[in-house]
């Protein structure tokens, strides 16, 4: 199904973003990896177990979810369909399952509060007045949790940005053409999705900042200097629960509960960030021996099915955050795109529960794993 939803999203979407979806850093080879480790996982099928009743709900940071799956962060998904991030907090609404709204929406958190609850993910900058003008309205809006992503000290190198006219020379006038060659795209984002100022930075950029501009601006504002110290004015100044993105070792796990955190992302980033950074596959079983009982676990990083979630969640982890899926699936049919997927992948951790005899996710475990 997602594969289906891939196959829509490459022939609707202007090249350049679709390969923003898309692409991995450098070689791609932990973006592949991740995808391939998790199917390697075989299931431990098991019969007559009596499985008529499952229950696929939790209750993670002080939120009922209905199925142990959120939306994460997606970086300018309002280009992929016409308001794309309100639409894609509106399906999860919908379903039981939390949004999180990155950085680099195009829609703004108060837009899309609005619409449906929505997390709110941040990225390390050196601007620390926009982290708090963010955060400010975070609070305001009651964002049930932030996201703090910190595997991006500098930013990735992504040879397919510059191929594909997203970056690089020329960029502006390749990005009109493959527009042109879009019509569909062109009419129902180009035209009828404006604005198109990336909400939550246009306080910097200015209501009228352009994809340019807001390249340049991330790619001045990463910030390498930050260390875990640093976070602890995060942990001050906001009193919901906090959860660490980007985590693969447990030294680092642990450093986010001594900070206080709630919980953390066991994430290579979707291999967006370090080629060659291992998988969770590799990465989530140390990391839930160490810290399992201090933080909640949540992983993410090539789920491309309902057995994959339940694949992680035999890892250890408490929930899984999509990425990839839920942008393939706004690109194809915006919200009901992402609705029909939230089902389909619903089915499949039923199906996949069923046959590894487990009830209700506690149920969940490495056993199911040979």
């Amino acid at each position: 199904m997602i594969a289906d939803f891939r196959a829509t999203a490459r022939r609707r979407l202007p090249r350049f973003l679709f390969d923003y979806i898309d692409a991995g850093s450098y070689s791609e080879l932990t973006m592949h990896r991740n995808q391939a480790e998790l199917a390697g996982l075989d299931l431990r099928q098991q019969v007559l177990r009596d499985v008529s009743e499952i229950r696929m709900g939790r209750q993670l940071f002080g939120q009922n979810w209905a199925l142990p799956v959120g939306l994460g962060p997606v970086g300018l998904a309002g280009l992929y369909a016409r308001r794309g991030e309100v639409q894609a907090a509106k399906a999860a609404a919908a379903k039981g399952v939390p949004f999180c709204l990155s950085t680099v929406s195009v829609c703004g958190l108060r837009e899309v509060a609005a619409a449906a609850p929505a997390w709110y993910q941040l990225y390390v900058l050196k601007d620390r007045g926009f982290m708090r003008e963010m955060l400010a309205i975070a609070t305001e809006v009651k964002a049930p949790a932030l996201l703090f992503t910190v595997d991006l000290p500098i930013p990735a190198v992504r040879y397919r940005d510059d191929r594909s006219g997203l970056s690089g020379p020329g960029a502006r006038w390749r990005r009109a053409m493959q527009a042109m060659a879009h019509p569909g795209w062109g009419w129902d984002v180009g035209l009828r999705g404006r604005p198109h100022h990336l909400g939550n930075v246009a306080s910097v950029l200015g209501h009228e900042g352009t994809l340019s501009d807001f390249i340049g601006w991330v790619g001045k504002n990463f910030d390498p200097s930050i260390r875990w110290a640093d976070l602890e004015w995060i942990r001050e100044c906001w009193d919901r629960p906090l959860i660490i993105k980007g985590v693969l070792d447990p030294k680092d796990a642990r450093s986010a509960a001594d900070i206080g955190a709630d919980g953390i992302v066991v994430s290579n980033h979707g291999g967006r960030a370090l080629d060659g950074a291992p998988t969770p596959v590799r990465a989530l079983p140390p990391i839930v021996e160490a810290v399992g009982d201090r933080l909640t676990i949540l992983a993410d990083s090539g789920v491309r099915s309902g057995a994959d979630v339940l694949r992680l969640l035999a890892l250890g982890a408490k929930g899984v955050l999509l990425g990839r899926a839920w942008a393939y699936a706004l690109a194809a049919n915006g919200e009901a795109g992402v609705s029909r997927m939230l089902d389909s992948l619903e089915s499949e951790i039923r199906f996949s529960m069923a046959l590894t005899g487990c009830r209700n996710l506690d149920e969940i475990s490495r056993s199911v794993l040979f």
